[in-house]
């Protein structure tokens, strides 16, 4: 009976799945948090881009003081960044993710169920979210100045379609340099954030709370005796939080890159994997990892033998200073510090 039970509700988790599995994986490494100053501990957000296609990203890094807005409608919201910050922009149109120079990191993924707007929300301020994360990181060094901003909700956020019509639904996980963690989602129009210092997973579909439900029973079968092993977004999700929560705890910068390196691929889609029933599965195409505690970016092309990264800390973020880009089309030979290797360039252009 018991065997019975167990296999019933392995099913039934596995029917919570997306139906289409449009993935990208956040794990959020937390090293050595005993007897140690908290500026001493290693932080580092690992992310995985999962899609069905192609999505070219490029890096680049902005510096403060620039004027932008949050659309090109009338009413868009207008600023002038406090901080200078480097962004992963798809398509050259888009943020999808990045770390400011406060260690403020915020990632966006994939969630088909989000729902931006309603009655309430039309009247406001039009925010696209080719800027949306840019905004959180111009203008917030912590977590909790970045949800202070978001409660306030003075914007209507919507994005542009992309890859033949696909509607950009998205939720976020945003990280500081204290080690304070938040998660971003909408509901029709209402912005749910949940907070803490533990909130180190995020998938995809379903939602945080129903997520959270599905981990705490994984937690209960104890991962060392089974894990699930598909790449449903639940799935990548119990195996990401088991592994952050039970590899060893360090502070050393290159021995956390390969632990977080190694919990990602574990959550990663293998590339070119395809299943002839789900036409939708996405295989991961990068990976990137921010170092908040050293100001250090990493990316990880799937298709490329190397690893590198940005060095913050190296880069003019002083108001006036150009607007610098890395084209990843030209990264197949790069590995390590590849601050260098930025050239100036013009703004990108939003997709809005």
């Amino acid at each position: 009976m018991k065997l019975k039970f167990f296999i019933c509700m392995i099913a039934f988790f596995a029917l919570l799945g997306v139906e289409k599995a449009d993935a990208c994986s956040r794990i959020v490494y937390v090293g050595d948090t005993t007897n140690t100053a908290n500026d001493s501990v290693l932080r580092i957000v690992g992310r995985s881009l999962d899609w069905k296609t192609p999505i070219p990203t490029n890096i680049y890094v902005y510096p403060r003081g620039m004027k932008k807005a949050s659309d090109n409608k009338p009413g868009a919201l207008e600023w002038v960044s406090k901080y200078g910050a480097v962004y992963a922009v798809s398509y050259d149109g888009g943020i999808t993710e990045g770390m400011n120079e406060k260690g403020l990191v915020i990632n966006g993924l994939f969630c088909k169920g989000t729902v931006y707007v309603n009655e309430q929300t039309e009247g406001r301020p039009p925010m696209s979210l080719a800027m949306f994360v840019g905004w959180l990181l111009d203008m917030n060094a912590t977590t909790p100045e970045a949800v202070k901003t978001l409660k306030e909700q003075d914007f209507n956020i919507s994005g542009a379609t992309f890859d033949g019509g696909t509607v950009s639904a998205l939720h976020w996980g945003i990280t500081d340099a204290e080690g304070r963690t938040a998660i971003l989602e909408f509901d029709h129009g209402k912005i749910n954030i949940y907070e803490g210092e533990d909130l180190v997973t995020l998938t995809n579909d379903p939602q945080y709370p129903a997520m959270t439900a599905i981990n705490n029973y994984w937690k209960n079968v104890n991962g060392v005796n089974f894990l699930p092993g598909t790449v449903k977004s639940p799935d990548r999700f119990v195996r990401g939080d088991f592994f952050q929560h039970h590899v060893e705890k360090t502070n050393d910068a290159d021995t956390g890159i390969a632990i977080i390196r190694s919990i990602l691929m574990n959550v990663s889609v293998p590339y070119l994997y395809s299943i002839e029933t789900e036409p939708n599965v996405s295989s991961t195409q990068w990976r990137s990892f921010a170092n908040i505690r050293d100001r250090l970016y990493y990316f990880d092309m799937v298709t490329h033998l190397g690893v590198y990264y940005i060095d913050l800390k190296k880069c003019d973020l002083r108001p006036g200073a150009p607007v610098l880009r890395l084209d990843n089309t030209k990264s197949a030979n790069f590995i390590g510090d590849v601050t260098s290797k930025l050239e100036k360039h013009a703004p990108f252009t939003p997709m809005y």
